[in-house]
């Protein structure tokens, strides 16, 4: 690992001779290896894309998504530049780049904060409105989508592992998965980060850092909301103490969220993410990448709320929210 991030340091023309270069690895995704490299007077975090990801299924994805992650990441420098993380460039060759290394007192990890119970109402708000942001600045006719017609990337990547592999191993709703499989392949609207999770997402003097684009394609702007609330919904199963909240929380979330979004119907996307959001459930306990904090009693419960959802199919998110609790509470 020090090879590699040295080879990318010098091919980007970021100085490492006059200090020692200390690397240590980081913990976090299954797509990438990440490491905090210390330059002496400053510390840099390098990511490079990985041909098989780190997960127990057979599981590849092309190492060029780096480039998108990055394209993604730039893009938010422009819209959001108080929510993006400074770059210092990306090597074609090594197939990674060079971002700051976040640390500090002001900076924490929204997953580690939920899973010990905290949450503040806050985060969810400004998540929402930041993501919608995002999101409406891939629908202008100024924006440059090149960079991101990566939909095989997608499919390989989330479509696959999450709907198609989970469709195979319940065929109860298999047609269903499939449904939403196909939906999500054949949108090229808005661009998706692919991976609005938690543990890809820093608050750092109080304002959110979404992280770990690797998946980013032009597609459904479904796909990200279902994607955070699924997270949300998952947390909930697993902290009842703070159960309520994470649910207000989702609310907050897409209030937020929606007020952002013109290029649709605000209809028609929310009762996509509701009927979505049936099947994300299912796959972090039956797709290629289960949640790693549930236990085999909540992941039998996500499996039954999963499909009670199905069968209701919820149209908007308060009727979700209301049908979710429901299910937490019987």
């Amino acid at each position: 690992m020090q090879q590699r991030c040295e080879a990318l340091l010098a091919d980007l023309g970021i100085q490492v001779d006059s200090h020692p270069v200390s690397v240590e690895p980081l913990t976090g995704g299954v797509g990438s290896d990440i490491a905090m490299v210390d330059m002496g007077d400053r510390k840099l975090c390098v990511k490079f894309a990985l041909p098989k990801l780190k997960v127990a299924e057979d599981w590849f994805a092309p190492v060029h998504r780096n480039r998108a992650e990055y394209e993604w990441l730039n893009l938010v420098t422009q819209v959001a530049p108080a929510n993006a993380v400074k770059l210092l460039g990306r090597s074609e060759t090594h197939h990674g780049f060079v971002m700051e290394y976040l640390d500090g007192d002001d900076v924490y990890l929204w997953k580690s904060s939920l899973l010990s119970g905290r949450i503040s109402h806050n985060e969810a708000d400004l998540l929402g409105d930041l993501l919608g942001k995002i999101h409406l600045a891939s629908t202008l006719s100024s924006f440059d989508t090149s960079p991101f017609q990566n939909m095989d990337d997608f499919i390989a990547l989330r479509i696959e592992p999450y709907l198609s592999f989970t469709a195979n191993r319940c065929p109860k709703h298999a047609q269903q998965l499939e449904q939403l499989a196909s939906q999500l392949a054949n949108s090229n609207r808005v661009i998706v980060h692919g991976d609005v999770s938690p543990k890809n997402i820093f608050f750092h003097h109080g304002k959110p850092l979404i992280l770990d684009a690797e998946c980013a394609t032009m597609g459904d702007a479904s796909f990200d909301c279902a994607f955070l609330i699924n997270h949300l919904a998952l947390k909930a199963v697993h902290l009842p103490d703070i159960r309520d909240t994470l649910v207000q929380s989702i609310n907050i979330f897409w209030s937020a969220y929606v007020k952002q979004v013109s290029w649709e119907s605000r209809t028609e996307l929310e009762s996509r993410i509701c009927h979505l959001l049936a099947g994300l459930l299912l796959a972090r306990v039956d797709g290629k990448s289960p949640v790693e904090y549930l236990n085999p009693t909540e992941q039998q419960r996500v499996r039954d709320i999963s499909s009670t959802l199905f069968q209701i199919q919820p149209e908007n998110m308060k009727e979700w929210c209301k049908q979710f609790s429901n299910c937490l509470a019987s």
